[in-house]
């Protein structure tokens, strides 16, 4: 048996990637120029794929806020919280995450995955059942893989089947934690959130929400699909990310459980691992300040939305389900999506390629992302090249076809 016979799915879905010229998943940015452009391939390259939602990665204050703490504290930590201390700056940034949800605790991680992979993990113990979407995040799965939990899955953004899946656990014991996303990253659909929550109610379950990609993008102040549907107060842990909305990398967990603060010495990510260096503190810190001053980036961003979305679908595209920052393009096929990911590429637009087995449903996507910082006539132009590369691939009819058809 070879060591790797048991990825032999993965091995020739990434064959086939690589039968394009490039391999998408190693692309290779000579450059990055601002938050919407890059070098790529000697290019100037328009960027549509990075989760960049409000463009914050080149904001002034954020990157002055990141050199003045490199220079005042160094470049890292070199080690956890636990070993080496905690640096003012961590302390700062988890009761400022904190009082932006109106929760009394925070914990702040070196990446989203991390927080999402102990937390969960930790949260669901021997007896319990840990309830994920069929749709969740890799990381949530991972989850599941380091829980003693029970591990007990329910249709994708589906409240009734998380019902019958709670009913028929009867009065077991052991505690019910039920996971959702706010937006899934893929197709870029949003849970049912308050239908899940009077579910949870009903049963007594324990509820976890990642807002990893709707944090900034939803609910008046930004707080989330938690706030937009006006439940925040209901669920239990809110995990998100830095890496997406705020421009950095890291992860944080917010919550009212007064016994909180065990997390800290049960969660293993946490425990493990060098804490998050005071550069990259000091430009969250700065970021979520920008995100509560200018709300007018979160009306920027759906804007940009709109634009996309509805213009891909005026041309017959198949999307995703909602309007979103994620936008799924569906492909019918993995060879149709890596051709036309590959076109898109040549004509200087990089976006995502999702294939199976990676993707739910098996489906094959062009999984694109907005900023508040594209340009219209930038999201003009993207439709246009979709357009032509869509009729080239047999993907839309043909603009004459189409023509005689409407006579």
């Amino acid at each position: 048996m070879g060591l790797f016979d048991r990825h032999a799915g993965l091995l020739e879905a990434y064959r086939d990637v690589r039968t394009t010229g490039y391999d998408p998943f190693q692309i290779r940015m000579d450059r990055v120029l601002s938050p919407t452009k890059a070098v790529i391939n000697g290019r100037e390259t328009l960027l549509v794929g990075t989760n960049n939602y409000f463009g914050l990665t080149f904001d002034p204050s954020c990157m002055e806020a990141a050199i003045e703490a490199i220079r005042a504290e160094g470049t890292g930590t070199t080690g956890s919280r636990i070993a080496n201390g905690s640096y003012s700056e961590h302390v700062a940034l988890e009761r400022e995450i904190a009082e932006f949800y109106g929760k009394k605790h925070c914990m702040v991680f070196t990446t989203g995955y991390q927080a999402n992979l102990g937390v969960i993990a930790t949260l669901a113990g021997p007896e319990d059942f840990l309830l994920i979407d069929a749709d969740s995040h890799a990381s949530i799965y991972d989850a599941c893989k380091m829980t003693q939990a029970e591990v007990v899955r329910f249709k994708h953004n589906d409240p009734s089947s998380l019902e019958a899946r709670l009913r028929r656990l009867g009065d077991k014991p052991g505690n019910r934690v039920v996971v959702l996303e706010g937006i899934y990253s893929m197709l870029g659909d949003s849970a049912p959130l308050r239908e899940f929550i009077d579910v949870c109610k009903k049963y007594g379950a324990y509820v976890v929400v990642d807002e990893a990609h709707s944090l900034g993008a939803l609910g008046e102040h930004g707080r989330g699909l938690c706030e937009s549907t006006g439940v925040i107060d209901d669920c239990h842990f809110i995990v998100g990310t830095f890496s997406k909305t705020l421009g950095a990398i890291g992860g944080y967990c917010v919550s009212d459980d007064p016994d909180f603060d065990i997390l800290r010495v049960t969660v293993r990510s946490y425990m493990f691992t060098a804490s998050l260096p005071p550069s990259i503190v000091a430009s969250v810190r700065q970021a979520l300040r920008v995100v509560k001053a200018k709300p007018e980036l979160r009306t920027q961003l759906w804007n940009n939305v709109a634009t996309l979305y509805d213009g891909l679908k005026a041309q017959g595209f198949t999307l995703g389900p909602e309007h979103g920052p994620v936008v799924g393009v569906h492909l019918p096929d993995r060879m149709t999506a890596i051709g036309f990911w590959r076109a898109m590429l040549d004509a200087g637009i990089y976006v995502n390629v999702a294939v199976p087995p990676a993707t739910p449903n098996g489906v094959s996507l062009l999984r694109c992302s907005l900023c508040a910082v594209h340009s219209k006539e930038q999201l003009d132009h993207m439709v246009e090249v979709m357009t032509g590369i869509g009729r080239q691939f047999g993907v839309l009819p043909d603009k004459q076809l189409r023509a005689a058809g409407a006579r």
